[in-house]
């Protein structure tokens, strides 16, 4: 470390910090260049293209390059290709290419799995079964293999000493906790909460293949729907030519670098065809790219534990000996039978929305069931996690592009789980060509062969997957887990890893101003880090640290032996360096007593300061140099706009022009934010923002922090410990579900589809690294992502069509892991059937996250235009092209009958409307939420769910562990459904209204509110008490029910008739008629009028 030019001061924590800093006369400052550092931004080597057959609302949308691309949403390129005629077009810019630092050796992955430190596990198999509702996700990506084979290449079995016995050993290890090994398998089961639902369905012992059949069989597809035979042989195999796409990329001084996370995971769109495939015994044993810098003790490269990879058993099976039959569930000769009408019937009923006011649901929506065999449809993927716009695919683009409809996909990849199959192996099974990971929907063309669904290429079965370790049987590969869930965890062995797994590491950034001492959230987050300290995700390796900053930086060295935390001060912030760096950050477990002092003492060091500056930016530049040597966590919390050194802002809010849709400032106002956090991202560091503020503080520049680092932004508008105490009790149960929740580090993702299908825009909070990589330092399960589709080649011949999400990532115990989601759909050809399969909430969610884009390159008026004319484009082409005979009014399919409803309420919504008083802070972080939450909580803070409960009865009631919870049905968004003489819940997902009518009976008030009359409801009132009555245990179980299901806690403000927040309250009626928008009824007689211009 330099010694000349320092800028810092050590001093023991004894009280107040002084405000007199040391300035050292030379200006010369610590800068440490990281080893390893990450590479500076390069295009990426496709030139810009037009992207075909996008459908643009409203007017075409450009999308600029990446590089000035300010917007949330990341478009990718794809290989030049004619546009369908007639189609609008849009242009992308080329795709920064990042380049991530590789270790020489890869090591294994640690062994520990979820058992407690110290606990080994039994050494039974590598086959694992976990259903541990606290297990890890599992990630999976998948990436160009340029001079690596993935694990998944069909190997030749090699001979083995006459060994009979299945090839290698495996393990059940049923999580504590975890149901009993028989009913691994069983059907989800109704239970309401979908937190716990489980997710393993029961399967048949022989389930049907997707294989064109040899012989007749049920249809794939149920009979109501007219589609074309099977796939063509010779093109489909035309297509599965090796695909291993170039990983290197031209680093700065034009040299080669090794994109290495896309050569682990292999084969992504912008894979480029080899004349043959990789050999397949080819081991990743030199270095790729440039190394990581030396690493600490305990975190040192380690060899992989035992033999690298089971050898395969010899036993033959010659063609056809043993084949075996699977009863077919393709066939050449679909006819239309009368098995499905009805349901057919009822999808594409015509709703004369003028007419039919009462089509909302009582209960909540749920996701559209594709049109598929009931065989294949158990086995699908969970729609909580991933779920299309379209349930039906359309056979080509102009198809499409006639529906006027969205065509996309939206995730929940890492969502907790109460079962989730995890599978140790030597071998994961993928394709070859395009290293898809096998899953329920491929084809067995007999024991030794499968046919991939995604490129069509016939791959070998490799040795050891021939033996089915939940049946003990040899020889029936179509039965493994693999084959039988379409959601599935793999432990990755060592081939999947660039270096050691690395250890959790949590760094903590608090902004120490005069504004920030006076909300007093300090109090409320170290406290709740005493609390929560043991429940950190981690291990023995897990490290911790702390930076808060004012005008200047304050490390915190917190070695092993000093009898108190010792505080370090940088003046300098013009040019910030690392004092002491070994020091700072340190073993949790080791260093548990300095830390849980500091904590215990850093509320009241700064009592008395009078620094009103805010150096967030080199305080942020500090904690990227800190971390950059391991990657991890940096929490930050910030009370205001940051005022000196890098990244300064400048206020940008007129009050006065809150109300228009003009000239409002969504974009930012510096690259720094960004710029940063895509040097996080290369050296795997998320950022997550607290913002804790009741003034302006230029969310639209801070939030660039947290979206391009994979991040996420909380925000507490007006913070204060005395003045909102209802937002102290937020912030801390927030904060425990934040600091408690898994965690993924080092995370990528890759989200492949069938041939013919396309991805070209990606919506949620990451970095696209090589065209349709995104890199995640951190992934959270509380986290959504959204794609754009088109269909880019024809899918004749296809009956299906099939989506795999794959996510690598290590666990906070140090296991590397991939989480595989897969979905099949059906293909269909007439514009009805497309109709018929649409996902309103998903759509719905797509189209938010288009209008944020639109918001922020454009406008926001441009934005909320869009919106309108997509329900008028797609009811206009419903009515002109499907309905055969017209109806005055204006008609909608059933499926879509609630389409004007949610764009109404997207209207509405903070992040779109106009002619509030809305702050500038609070519309970027409703769209920040619309760009980063799954779809489930993201369409309640659209259209909110409306109860009356001043009735609850038993009756249709759960029982979740003994308790009753009470079922009212759901009410329309009007006025006109309140009585004066009933009590009213109002679930907005993030907030909660309990609005109470004058004449609200005597028993309600008394039973529930504990309140004599009317007027002794208090003005603020946010909990209701605990009352031993049956009224008030079912008002609260129902209450906390809602709560349980969402990662963030809603407060319940209690209102009355006088109430101030009772304007809050109605501004969430969607159906009613405000000062700047329309009523539901006025809305959809805008939208006949321009439907039948």
């Amino acid at each position: 470390m330099k010694n000349k030019g320092l800028t810092f001061r050590v001093m023991q924590i004894q009280g107040p910090v002084p405000n007199q800093l040391m300035h050292s006369s030379d200006s010369q400052g610590y800068s440490p260049l990281v080893p390893g550092s990450y590479p500076h931004q390069m295009p990426a080597k496709v030139p810009p293209h037009q992207a075909s057959g996008q459908y643009s609302y409203s007017s075409s949308q450009n999308v600029s390059q990446l590089n000035n691309y300010q917007g949330p949403g990341q478009t990718l390129n794809k290989p030049p290709v004619a546009p369908f005629s007639g189609s609008p077009v849009q242009q992308t810019g080329p795709v920064p290419q990042v380049l991530q630092p590789a270790l020489q050796n890869s090591a294994a992955i640690s062994s520990a799995g979820s058992f407690p430190p110290g606990a080994s596990p039994p050494v039974l198999s590598n086959w694992q079964y976990s259903q541990s509702p606290g297990s890890q996700p599992v990630g999976s990506q998948t990436s160009h293999l340029a001079h690596v084979t993935g694990t998944g290449a069909a190997q030749p079995p090699s001979s083995l000493s006459g060994n009979t016995n299945p090839p290698g050993n495996y393990q059940y290890a049923a999580s504590p906790g975890g149901p009993p090994l028989q009913n691994s398998y069983m059907k989800p089961g109704s239970a309401p909460p979908p937190v716990t639902q489980p997710l393993i369905p029961l399967h048949p012992p022989a389930r049907p293949p997707l294989a064109p059949p040899p012989s007749g069989g049920p249809p794939l597809i149920r009979p109501s729907t007219l589609i074309a035979g099977p796939p063509n042989p010779q093109s489909l195999l035309n297509s599965a030519a090796s695909q291993e796409g170039d990983a290197t990329s031209a680093a700065s001084d034009g040299s080669v670098v090794q994109n290495s996370y896309d050569a682990i995971e292999g084969g992504g769109l912008m894979a480029t065809p080899h004349s043959s495939p990789a050999p397949p015994n080819l081991k990743m044993n030199r270095s790729v790219g440039y190394s990581y810098p030396a690493l600490p003790p305990g975190y040192q490269n380690t060899s992989p534990p035992g033999a690298p990879g089971m050898q395969a058993s010899t036993l033959q099976y010659p063609d056809g000996s043993k084949h075996f039959h699977q009863p077919a569930l393709a066939t050449n000769h679909l006819t239309a039978s009368m098995g499905g009408l009805s349901l057919q019937q009822e999808g594409l009923r015509p709703v004369n929305l003028l007419q039919e006011r009462n089509i909302l649901p009582t209960a909540l929506l749920k996701a559209p069931v594709p049109n598929l065999h009931e065989d294949i449809q158990k086995l699908n993927c969970n729609p909580e996690l991933f779920r299309c716009t379209l349930t039906n695919i359309p056979q080509t683009q102009a198809l499409l592009n006639k529906a006027k409809l969205p065509l996309g996909l939206l995730l929940h990849p890492f969502k907790d789980l109460s079962q989730l199959p995890v599978v140790t192996s030597s071998t994961i099974v993928r394709c070859r060509s395009c290293r898809t990971y096998i899953n329920p929907f491929v084809s067995f063309l007999d024991q030794r062969r499968w046919k991939c669904n995604l490129c069509y290429r016939v791959n070998d079965v490799p040795e050891e997957f021939m033996y089915n370790p939940v049946t003990r049987v040899y020889g029936e590969p179509h039965k493994r887990p693999e084959v039988q869930n379409a959601t599935i965890e793999f432990m990755a062995p060592s081939e999947y890893m660039l270096r050691p797994p690395q250890p959790p590491v949590y760094l903590f950034v608090f902004d120490v101003s005069h504004n920030a001492v006076e909300t007093g959230y300090l109090n409320t987050v170290c406290q709740t880090l005493l609390d929560n300290l043991d429940l950190l995700p981690g291990n023995t390796r897990t490290k911790i640290g702390f930076i808060t900053f004012d005008s200047t930086i304050h490390f915190y060295s917190l070695q092993e032996g000093l009898s108190q935390p010792q505080m370090l001060i940088v003046s300098d912030i013009e040019d910030v360096f690392i004092p002491m760096p070994e020091n700072l950050l340190v073993n949790l477990n080791e260093n548990k007593e300095l830390i849980q002092d500091l904590l215990r003492t850093l509320p009241q060091m700064f009592t008395k300061s009078l620094e009103t500056q805010s150096a967030l930016g080199p305080a942020l530049q500090a904690a990227f140099k800190l971390m950059s040597p391991t990657g991890g966590r940096i929490s930050v919390f910030q009370t205001q706009l940051p005022s000196v050194g890098m990244g300064a802002l400048k206020s940008r809010e007129e009050p006065n022009q809150r109300a228009t849709a003009k000239d409002i400032h969504l974009t930012p106002s510096t690259d720094f934010y960004k710029k940063l956090a895509l040097d996080c991202s290369g050296q795997q560091v998320a950022v997550d923002l607290f913002l804790l503020s009741g003034q302006y503080s230029d969310l639209a520049s801070l939030g660039c922090i947290s979206r391009y680092s994979a991040g996420s932004v909380y925000y507490y508008q007006s913070y204060h410990h005395k003045h909102n105490p209802v937002q102290v009790e937020k912030l801390q149960k927030e904060l425990k579900r934040y600091l408690t929740r898994k965690i993924g580090f080092e995370a990528v993702m890759r989200i492949r589809c069938t041939k013919g299908l396309s991805i070209h825009t990606f919506h949620g909070n990451f970095f696209v690294r090589s065209t349709d990589l995104l890199s995640l330092p951190n992934v959270n399960p509380d986290a959504g992502y959204a794609v754009q589709m088109s269909v880019e080649e024809s899918l004749t011949d296809m009956q299906v069509v099939s989506f795999q999400s794959a996510l690598l990532y290590t666990s906070s115990k140090g296991e590397r892991r991939i989480r595989v989601h897969t979905m099949c759909l059906p293909v269909v050809t007439t514009l009805s059937d497309v109709y018929l399969g649409a996902d309103v909430q998903a759509i719905t969610g797509l189209l938010a996250n288009m209008a944020v884009d639109r918001s922020v390159s454009a406008t926001l008026s441009d934005a909320r235009d869009a919106l309108v004319n997509a329900v008028i484009d797609s009811l206009s082409a419903y009515r002109s092209s499907v309905l055969s005979v017209q109806q005055p009014g204006l008609m909608a399919p059933y499926s879509l009958r609630l389409f004007p409803l949610y764009v109404l309420a997207l209207l509405k919504q903070k992040a779109f409307q106009t002619g509030t008083s809305a702050r500038l802070d609070e519309r970027i972080f409703t769209m920040c939420q619309v760009k980063n939450q799954p779809l489930v909580y993201l369409m309640l803070m659209t259209h909110p769910s409306l109860y009356r409960v001043d009735n609850l009865t038993d009756e249709g009631a759960l029982n979740i562990n003994d308790r009753t919870i009470p079922q009212p049905p759901i009410l329309q968004l009007s006025v006109e459904k309140l009585s004066r003489d009933g009590a009213y819940l109002m679930d907005a997902g993030s907030v909660m209204f309990l609005w109470i009518g004058k004449n609200c009976g005597q028993s309600f008030l008394s039973q529930v509110l504990g309140v004599p009359n009317y007027g002794s409801i208090p003005q603020i009132m946010t909990h209701l008490p605990e009352l031993e009555t049956a009224e008030s245990i079912r008002t609260i179980a129902f209450i906390s029910w809602l709560r349980e299901q969402r990662p963030f806690f809603p407060i319940l403000y209690i209102i009355k008739d006088d109430s101030p927040l009772k304007a809050s309250f109605l501004q969430n009626m969607i159906e009613d008629r405000t000062e700047s928008a329309l009523s539901y009824y006025e809305f959809l007689l805008h939208i006949q009028q321009q439907v039948n211009k």
